[in-house]
């Protein structure tokens, strides 16, 4: 996910947008089974959905806003077992299609009276680590969440000094609501390219019997690691399920505090859709919603249907990095 100021908008990328996709708020994909969003009417929503300002012209923060302490004292009220789930994918040194940017791991001393390892993540925005992205990460038109001008806060020599990670330092504490779409198809794991409407999150609703609302954590399932599992190591750049640009205004409205999901787009596309990314950056730019990236939610899907019941408490604690523009994470969903 490499940084670029523009509006995620390159070469012939552009040329399709603007031959296929302008000037309404939706076309017909070349398959004509399900429209896709308009490059005008993505431009339109910069202006329709934006929260910047909505906590105040120096808010670094965003929806987090929305995580009040009534709101953690009733996420609390969600534990009655005391059972904890891990939601982050294992730490994986091994380069792969879906990891060509792994940890580093090694040994400095083992002896008679000690031990003693190091770490590093040389790219903790990379397909292999299951991290939370700040604000300071992707930007429109030179500009990040809440409209702070990134050529005087986000530099090679100083980092972030907005919106950087250290934000998240107390903890994020909140109802996590978890949507199984590959459970809800009946399937292990969703097609590449398969894309998720408001149709499929609200099918999941009057399933499962819970609502994603303001201040919770919204969490997708759509069978990422199910999928590695049967057929092996997979580039998710190129074949992967995720929510349709569609979904960008649900979101708004349900006003969630945080999305967790295991990909951030869907691959491969329909000509003239969007750029891969542009739910994923909407997000975090404009609605000032952070992303809980590359989690594995396969124990807590295992977890939630044992005891049909989708809704926890979650609890995240990203590392205090200064000027970082993510961290990452090991997330516990508790029941």
């Amino acid at each position: 996910m490499t940084t670029r100021n523009a509006r995620m908008v390159v070469g012939s990328a552009l040329v399709t947008l603007l031959v296929v996709g302008f000037g309404g708020p939706a076309v017909m994909g070349q398959s004509g089974e399900l429209p896709i969003v308009s490059r005008a009417q993505y431009d339109a929503w910069f202006d329709e959905l934006s929260n910047w300002g909505r906590w105040g012209p120096n808010d670094e923060m965003g929806a987090l806003n929305l995580i009040t302490p009534e709101k953690r004292r009733a996420a609390a009220d969600l534990v009655t077992e005391g059972f904890t789930v891990s939601l982050a994918s294992i730490a994986n040194r091994e380069r792969t299609l879906d990891n060509p940017c792994p940890i580093e791991w090694r040994m400095v001393t083992a002896s008679p009276g000690g031990a003693s390892d190091t770490l590093n993540y040389p790219c903790i925005h990379g397909a292999g680590t299951t991290h939370i992205d700040g604000f300071a990460h992707r930007f429109f038109d030179g500009k990040m969440w809440n409209g702070y001008p990134i050529a005087e806060t986000v530099t090679m020599e100083e980092g972030a000094t907005k919106n950087a990670i250290l934000t998240m330092r107390h903890g994020i504490v909140t109802r996590g609501v978890l949507y199984d779409i590959a459970r809800l198809k009946g399937v292990r794991y969703l097609e590449p390219g398969q894309r998720i409407t408001v149709a499929d999150l609200e099918a999941w609703e009057a399933q499962s019997g819970v609502r994603v609302g303001s201040g919770d954590a919204f969490l997708l399932r759509w069978g990422r690691w199910v999928r590695q599992d049967d057929i092996g190591s997979f580039d998710t750049g190129a074949e992967a399920a995720g929510l349709d640009n569609t979904v960008i205004p649900w979101l708004r409205e349900r006003d969630v505090a945080l999305i967790g999901w295991e990909t951030p787009g869907y691959m491969p596309q329909p000509p003239g859709d969007l750029p891969r990314l542009a739910l994923h950056d909407f997000a975090l730019t404009m609605l000032g919603v952070h992303l809980l990236d590359r989690a594995d939610f396969d124990d807590l899907a295992e977890a939630a249907a044992e005891r049909n019941r989708w809704e926890f408490m979650l609890n995240i604690a990203p590392l205090p990095i200064p000027n970082g523009t993510a961290s990452p994470v090991n997330p516990i969903a508790i029941f």
